[in-house]
């Protein structure tokens, strides 16, 4: 019976994962099908080049992306075994049944023509969508598989090596559309999706830690438990050069707080 509970309970954390991940496809689908592909903007990403290529020659975006996606899957499963998860192909997949379900069936129109507007709403809305995909342990596919496998094969780290591709599509497009103003709007949604990103995965509100070294550690800490209300931890520590012993104070406050500790020490 405690075995079918288990079971049960990691059926149905597995169910709300998919469902999470699709949430988020499906809005950050929103976002190119509303805002992003009919303004040209092409953010990077195998979502970009499938804007280009559907500009330059009608090519659908959700089969572009899904040719595209599925082969570099297939390439990580291969490179990486099982451990791939299953929940980035279900990602890829979906967000280009997504695209084509808001495109062809629902028929969105563009909210607006213009590129600034398009993208700082795309870049919000993507962010938003991706972070909930991301916060259910899924992907949306793209140049996310591709940086992977190029860690893997060269060892750049996967950060540097998503700066690389997606740092190429923006500036494919703006050679495609032979416009320099698309390609800094592109960046302008690069940018607004990482920092709407952050902020699904680890919330608005950010906590920082403090650590305090004085000479006057006992009076700075009655301070803190008094004035701030936070609590703090003494740790031991000692000077490398000098190799005398002090206290040094850590403290964790929020943002608001910053200032007023500054002030007490």
């Amino acid at each position: 019976m405690k075995g079918f509970l288990i079971s049960w309970k990691a059926i149905k954390r597995e169910a709300i994962d998919y469902l999470g991940v699709f949430i988020g496809v499906t809005i950050t689908a929103l976002s190119l099908v509303w805002l992003q592909i009919p303004n040209k903007i092409a953010a990077g990403g195998v979502s970009g080049l499938a804007v280009v290529t559907f500009h330059l020659w009608g090519w659908p975006v959700a089969l572009t992306m899904i040719l595209i996606n599925i082969p570099l899957f297939l390439a990580c499963l291969w490179s990486f075994g099982p451990r791939f998860g299953a929940k980035t192909l279900f990602g890829a997949i979906f967000i280009s049944v997504m695209i084509q379900f808001w495109d062809s069936v629902i028929n969105v129109m563009p909210l607006t023509k213009d590129p600034l507007l398009a993208s700082l709403y795309g870049g919000v809305i993507a962010g938003v969508g991706m972070g909930i995909a991301f916060r259910f342990r899924g992907t949306t596919g793209g140049t996310d598989l591709a940086a992977q496998l190029l860690n893997r094969v060269s060892g750049i780290s996967v950060g540097h090596s998503l700066l690389v591709f997606d740092g190429a599509v923006i500036a494919f497009a703006g050679i495609v559309f032979n416009s320099t103003e698309l390609a800094l709007y592109a960046i302008i949604t690069m940018f607004v999706t990482s920092k709407i990103l952050d902020a699904v995965l680890e919330g608005l509100d950010y906590a920082k830690a403090a650590f305090i070294i004085s000479e006057h550690s006992s009076e700075i800490s009655a301070r803190i438990l008094n004035d701030l209300q936070r609590g703090a931890t003494g740790l031991v520590g000692r000077g490398l050069y000098s190799t005398a012993q002090k206290e040094v104070i850590l403290c964790v406050i929020s943002r608001a707080e910053e200032i007023k500790l500054k002030e007490i020490v």
